[in-house]
This record gives C-alpha cells, structure tokens and sequence, in this order.
C-alpha cells in the first residue's frame, strides 16, 4: 500500500477520508492549522501523526499521494511546493470515489441542515438490520465511535440480513439487489478543491440521495440561492433512474431544483400525511413521534433526540433505509438507542445545577430548531447561549440579519465578538429578544457566562469551531 499525506486532515471529512485510509492498510500522515477534538482524539487513537501547520517540510518524502483539503488555496505554501515538485494529487472527494464508493451502493445525504445527524441516524438504522455499511460522517458517531469506517464489503449477505429488492417504480431499469455492500456519505455541497470548484457531492454517484433542505449558505463561494440549488441539480442528475429521491416535501427552494430535471422516483417526506412519509409528534419536543407510509402508520418512535427538526432527519433516514431493502417496522425500536452525534446538542456535564451543552451551530435555522427542541424540553427553564459566528457565511455577515429572530429560544445570548469579524454585532445584539452582550475574547466570554449563569439553567455553546475550548473550559470551572 501506498504512504498518503493529507493536506487538512483535522476537517471533520479530511479526518474520515483518514480514517478509511488507514482502514485500506495505507500509511497516513497529515497537516492543518487548527486541530481540536473530536477529530484530533479519533486520529490520535487511530495513531495518525499530525504536524501544526502548512509547511512544505511537513509532508515526507516518501509520500506517494497528497489529498488536498478545500480549506487550501493557491498561494498556501504546502499547495506550492506540491506543485512546484509535481507531486501526485488529489481531493478527498474524489479520493473517496476511486478508491471506496466503487463496488458498493452509496446512499448520500445532501441539505443545508441535519446531513451530520440524518447520516448518523440512517447508518444507525442500516446497522440494525444487519447490513453492516460503511460510512462517512462529517463527526464523530456516538454509536460507533468513528467518523468513517468501510462496512461490509462483499455482495454476500451479513448474518441476519433478508434478501431483499429495491421496489421498483414507473420508467426503472429492474431492480437493485438490497444486500449488495453499502456505504453512507455526508454529501456537502461545498466545492472539491482549489482545483475542482464543483461541489463535493457530484463524485459520489449515489443509488439513493437525500435532499433534506436548501437554504442560501456558504457566501464565501456561492452568490445566492440559485448557485446552490445548480449544484444540487448536479446532483440529481446522476442518481440513476433505479435508485431514489428522498426529498424535504415542505422545501420550496428543493421543489424548484426537482423542477430543473428529474430522472429519479421521488418520496417526499414532512408533516402533511399527503407526503409519502410523514410524522405525527405525540411529545411537543419531537422525542416522541408517530411514523406514517402511504398514510398507514407503521408505529411510534421514542429516542434521545429533541426538536422538529431531527424528526425530519429521521423521517428521512427511514424512508432511505426501505429503499435499500429495509422494513421500517424492523429498524424503528432501535432509535430509542441512537445516541447522535458528538457535538449536536451534546450534554457536556452538569454542576452547580447548571447543564452544559456544546453544538455544532453554523446556520440561523440549524441554531433556530435546535434551540426551539431544547426549550420544548425543558420549558420555562432559562436557556443561556454562548454565540461564536464562525462559519464563512457567519463571519462575512450573510446571516446578520437572521441571526436576532433564531436566538428568540434563548434567555441570554453572548456573543464572541473577535476583531476580524466583519460586521456590527451590536446591531444583532440591540435586536436579541432576551439579554444579549459582546466579548471581545473567549476569556471575556467565559467570565460573562460564569456572571450570569445560576442554578437550573442551560448553557449551550454553539460553534462549529474549536470555540477555544470554552465549553469544556466552563463546564471544568463550575465545578
């Protein structure tokens, strides 16, 4: 086997492309510039040596292959002296189609929210009957402890697995055998590579592709709405006319990417029984729900997970389970013991009365469901949120305005203000519905958090960053 150096290897998907490396039997080394957990713990433990920093002298010698990250540009100097000594390289993405993702059927997870968790979760449910699949999430799967590992990789069928077909539907080329090996990936629609602007997701060429949402995001590379739904055009199109469309039925800006071509069988999935799959909340926080096909319920489900939002996510799994073969009845009871992912509304601890929270929050809507499920849960409780806006988008103010209306959850809201953030705060802040103040830095935030928080409340960091390590940082203080 080969020796690989991956330019970026602490992003939650460089981190996996890692991880199945490895598994492949090849010798892994790599670079970044920021490295945090949970993703620097699983290359730790998989015995991955990590070097801080993009230097040239990083990468060995004797490497054979170099996989480049998206966060990398021209200009980089580990980039440039790939280049100027052309190395072979390559993307993660297409990495991951040449040398996994061939001989097994893919199942994609694509939306703006919820791929992390609704990749989790159909895993999750593929496991329970028995299919063994691989699997690529952008973190680290409480349940298996991984973000990514290979699955099952041969056409016999797993002990205890059915045989069974993928139902076919008008205009399909027969159907697909369900006990062929499968493998699950978080499909991002953010570009490859400094040298392939394309979206992640149109290497993956998935049998089966959930579209679980579609809402203007990552500013940095995408002028507005109709960049991204182009991109998930692109998508649908290589879904094969066998496989399936598992879309968000309640999603406007999906409806109209479905109207730009469409090859595939649909099933949508929401709240309005008319949708192919739909849900019934029998608990307000979404922790206890009723599961319906066709209108016919096929039971209820009781799990860990709060909020409208992860009801969706599971709606969705499910639906793309049974078109890979899986009876949904079978596979429901096994939710009660999902456990998620690290860093989605993940519970830290609790002391002094107080309950800490860190979240993976990246989008005013992701932020908005998240904190509406928690406040279902915990009623008048007070909810007290620590802000980083970190994302590209968030940085570069593309959620500013929505941002104010998404905390409305929230008792009290403090937002790390750094230097480089582009924009006024104040302006967001001055429109919070509770209690809202600025730190300057983590340290000013902590102090903050620790002036304001008191016996009974919920402080949820939310970030998808390192955040300094500040939850961990509060949690460690208070007790």
């Amino acid at each position: 086997m080969s020796k690989i150096h991956i330019l970026g290897i602490a992003g939650t998907f460089m981190g996996g492309v890692a991880a199945l490396a490895r598994e492949l039997g090849h010798a892994v080394e790599g670079s970044d510039q920021a490295i945090y957990p949970p993703m620097s713990t699983q290359l730790e433990h998989l015995g991955i040596a990590l070097k801080q920093g993009y230097l040239p002298e990083h990468i060995a010698a004797d490497c054979d292959q170099v996989i480049v990250g998206n966060a990398l540009s021209r200009g980089n100097a580990a980039v440039e002296a790939v280049l100027d000594a052309g190395r072979a390289y390559t993307s993660g993405a297409q990495w991951l189609s040449e040398q996994v993702l061939p001989g097994r059927d893919t199942l994609a997870v694509a939306g703006t929210h919820g791929k992390t968790t609704t990749t989790s979760i159909l895993t999750w449910l593929l496991q329970a009957a028995g299919r063994e699949p691989g699997f690529l999430i952008g973190g680290v799967a409480e349940d298996f402890g991984v973000s990514a590992r290979l699955g099952r990789a041969t056409t016999e069928p797993s002990s205890g697995a059915a045989r069974h077909l993928l139902p076919g539907g008008e205009g399909h080329q027969g159907p697909a055998l369900a006990d062929r090996p499968l493998f699950v990936v978080e499909a991002d629609e953010y570009d490859t590579a400094f040298f392939d602007k394309r979206s992640k997701f149109v290497h993956y060429r998935p049998l089966v592709a959930i579209l679980n949402n579609l809402e203007y995001d990552h500013a940095d590379i995408f002028p507005d709405v109709a960049a991204i739904q182009r991109q998930f055009h692109h998508l649908v199109r290589t879904v094969p006319r066998r496989g399936r469309l598992i879309v968000n039925g309640e999603d406007a800006h999906l409806r109209e990417v479905l109207a730009m071509g469409c090859w595939t069988a649909v099933e949508r999935f929401g709240f309005d029984p008319a949708f192919e799959w739909s849900a019934r909340l029998i608990a307000a926080d979404g922790s206890r729900f009723a599961v319906l096909h066709q209108g016919r319920e096929l039971g209820e489900v009781d799990w860990p997970l709060l909020g409208r939002h992860n009801v969706m996510n599971a709606l969705a799994a499910l639906a793309a389970a049974h078109a890979v073969g899986v009876a949904p009845a079978q596979v429901m009871p096994a939710l009660a013991r999902f456990r998620s992912v690290k860093r989605r509304l993940e519970v830290l601890g609790q002391a002094q009365g107080i309950t800490v929270y860190d979240d993976f929050a990246h989008h005013p809507t992701a932020i908005r469901t998240t904190l509406e499920g928690l406040r279902a849960k915990v009623g008048a409780a007070r909810i007290v949120v620590a802000m980083e806006p970190r994302s590209n988008s968030m940085r570069l103010g593309a959620h500013a305005d929505a941002l104010a209306p998404a905390l409305d959850a929230a008792d009290a809201v403090v937002f790390l203000q750094r230097p480089e953030l582009a924009w006024d705060a104040g302006k967001v802040i001055a429109a919070v519905r509770g209690e809202a103040c600025a730190a300057a830095d983590v340290d000013g935030l902590l102090a903050a958090l620790q002036a304001q928080a008191r016996a009974g409340d919920h402080v949820v960091f939310m970030s998808n960053g390192g955040f300094d390590g500040a939850p961990r940082r509060f949690l460690a203080a208070l007790q």
